[in-house]
């Protein structure tokens, strides 16, 4: 049994250190290109800002993240040590959150500066879009702040309990306990899950009622449109991220039920997707942007 429990944690450990890689360097590239694209023009576009902000987060969550998953492996009497426990559940969150409120910050600005409507409000918001974006991050961040340390005063609470457990059994019996103390955070975790997803979804639906306005309008011009164009691609994109948003939420609600299950097949899926999703989102968002991509097609080779 020993050994099982061995060969199942390197095959994780193996599995999403590559993953992680992986998705690190995606991020890092975007990072990169946008930071020397700064320097080169001494500015930034509101949608290269929102992009290097995700590229950052993605890679702070990640690197976080599979160290975290890697020590509660291979080190579990190092992590659920006062106050490494904490700091890790409370890093991860907080860039977690940020990755998902600046990823529907994404969407809402591919929405709002696509988007034709008639509406007052919204042609206020598109002429406005591009001053509005830097409060629309920082106020992502103030949120992903605020639930990184409700994440830390959560992961304190078990402590009080588990400080005087020092055998392999104890340890182990430990973690479950926290794990069962962490259903407050998966909850929360869920309601911003769901509020970002709603986001998400109120963005595709807008961006594909007015491709469909400019389609009917456009069906007796045999021309090609630009502006089609354009709704087409933004619409893509969020496609892509809502079809892997949803995935991750379902990955989140089967977390919460297999928490304790450390060897379930379930679960080994469960780590698997979530360390997949920021890098291949990102990924998507590279080939979604011409500069981006021909950056990365000529580094290649």
């Amino acid at each position: 049994q020993q050994s099982n429990v061995t060969s199942y944690a390197a095959t994780v450990v193996a599995i999403t250190t590559l993953e992680v890689f992986a998705g690190m360097w995606v991020n890092a590239f975007i990072v990169c290109v946008l930071c020397i694209a700064s320097v080169n023009k001494k500015t930034l576009n509101s949608n290269e800002k929102i992009l290097l902000l995700l590229g950052c987060s993605r890679f702070c969550y990640l690197f976080i993240s599979w160290v975290y998953s890697f020590l509660s492996i291979i080190y579990p009497n190092y992590l659920y040590v006062h106050p490494r426990l904490q700091l890790a559940v409370s890093s991860q969150s907080f860039f977690d959150y940020s990755n998902l409120w600046v990823s529907a910050s994404l969407c809402v600005f591919y929405c709002i500066k696509i988007a034709n409507f008639s509406n007052s409000c919204f042609i206020y918001l598109k002429v406005k879009i591009d001053r509005m974006v830097t409060g629309l991050l920082l106020g992502s961040e103030i949120l992903a702040l605020a639930i990184g340390i409700i994440a830390y005063d959560i992961a304190a609470k078990p402590h009080c309990n588990n400080h005087n457990s020092t055998g392999q059994g104890n340890f182990w019996k430990a973690s479950i306990k926290m794990d069962k103390h962490f259903f407050p955070s998966f909850f929360l975790a869920g309601f911003g899950y769901a509020a970002s997803f709603m986001v998400v979804i109120f963005s595709a639906v807008f961006l594909l009622f007015s491709l469909w306005r400019h389609k009917c309008k456009m069906q007796t011009n045999s021309m090609k449109s630009l502006s089609m164009d354009a709704h087409i691609k933004a619409m893509k994109s969020i496609l892509y991220f809502f079809i892997m948003y949803s995935i991750n939420f379902v990955c989140l609600v089967l977390k919460m039920v297999y928490v304790t299950k450390k060897e379930s097949p379930v679960t080994f899926l469960i780590e698997v997707f979530q360390y997949a999703f920021p890098g291949v989102h990102s990924l998507i968002l590279i080939f979604s942007n011409p500069k981006l991509e021909k950056t990365l097609l000529n580094i290649l080779p």
